[in-house]
């Protein structure tokens, strides 16, 4: 199976992820596989909160809507045009050890393995089993190339040639440990932060609260910190979010929010908060669940350079304000396929292994 037709596989999928987005779940088309695979995905996503209690069936639709936006013959020939594939010549078996914060978290890599040639031997975060295998069934069936290139196992990784594992500062420790001596990319913590002028509409305070409280704020590319300028009228902000307001009826957010407000007013900390979130004034950039922490700035030039230098605890940028490689408010949960996780260049890495 050569590049494009594993190119064309993918986009076959994404046309496929397109019957399960936010403005509805609608069966569009009656082929064979496609009737195979509607009804239980459809039945996974339904319940894919009895498994997972950050899993709504919104935040669910919300990531398959994305990678039907991602997964177009377009995108994906416009990705991989840049990469020499020949370069590749030997078919590695590619362990990955995914993270399971938000929904299909894991499947930038599993794509990437897989457009790339080589073999996978996918273990699972437990807080997120149960899409992959369908996805990997859907392609089985879509060209039966597929069939022996993907495992998915649950015990100790072996036979493998090279690793990609995403986890935490404390997981990739052990990653280290274990790993090291193979060809690996190993994830650590990183954070979203969004810049604001004071200058921002009322819709791109309110795009900006697609990026804060999308996926409940779980997310590495989901904004936990923002910068604003001195005497920054929060009223603005505060405004804007109130349209999210109703994200508080959601019992384990509601915990949270009233867990990490007690702790804040035990602790004697100043947060500004409008029953929903709270925003603490703090100079880290892994914000709690329902928490935004701000920082003030005085030179936007300034505070480029100082994110620059902290890049490595950094996923993406929000702003709206043109300069290369910041995101547009709304849009930190849309990356394109190029759009590298830590800014490591995964296809790259596969083709030299």
């Amino acid at each position: 199976m050569n590049l494009e037709q594993r190119i064309e596989a993918f986009a076959k999928l994404g046309d496929f992820f397109g019957q399960f987005t936010t403005n509805g779940i609608v069966k569009k088309n009656t082929s064979e596989i496609n009737t195979l695979f509607y009804e239980a995905f459809k039945m996974q996503i339904e319940r894919a909160q009895e498994f997972n209690g950050w899993f709504t069936k919104n935040n669910v639709l919300k990531a398959f809507e994305s990678w039907h936006i991602a997964l177009t013959q377009e995108n994906l020939t416009k990705w991989t045009s840049i990469y020499n594939f020949s370069k590749s010549s030997d078919v590695k078996n590619v362990a990955i050890i995914m993270a399971g914060n938000i929904p299909l978290v894991g499947f930038h890599d599993f794509l990437s393995v897989l457009i790339s040639g080589h073999n996978t031997i996918v273990k699972q975060s437990s807080n997120d089993k149960h899409f992959l295998p369908l996805i990997a069934k859907y392609l089985e069936h879509l060209n039966p190339y597929f069939k022996n290139k993907i495992t998915f196992t649950e015990n100790k990784l072996t036979d493998f040639d090279a690793v990609i594992a995403t986890g935490s500062n404390n997981t990739a420790r052990y990653f280290e440990h274990y790993f090291g001596k193979y060809p690996s990319i190993i994830r650590k913590n990183r954070n979203s932060v969004a810049i604001l002028t004071g200058k921002e509409t009322n819709e791109e305070l309110e795009a900006l609260g697609e990026d804060i409280f999308q996926y409940f704020g779980l997310g590495c590319r989901s904004v936990s910190k923002i910068f604003v300028p001195k005497d920054y009228n929060f009223d603005l902000l505060f405004n804007a979010l109130y349209k999210f307001n109703t994200i508080i009826n959601y019992k384990k957010y509601e915990n949270n929010y009233d867990y990490n407000k007690a702790v804040y007013i035990m602790s004697q900390f100043n947060i500004i908060e409008n029953g929903f979130v709270m925003l603490k004034e703090d100079p880290n950039y892994a914000s709690p669940i329902a928490t935004v922490f701000y920082e003030f700035y005085h030179s936007f030039e300034n505070l480029k350079q100082r994110l620059s230098l902290e890049s490595e605890e950094i996923q993406c940028i929000a702003c709206n304000e043109n300069v290369v490689d910041f995101v547009k408010f709304g849009k930190t949960q849309y990356p394109k396929l190029w759009n590298y996780a830590d800014d490591i260049d995964t296809i790259d890495f596969l083709i030299k292994i």
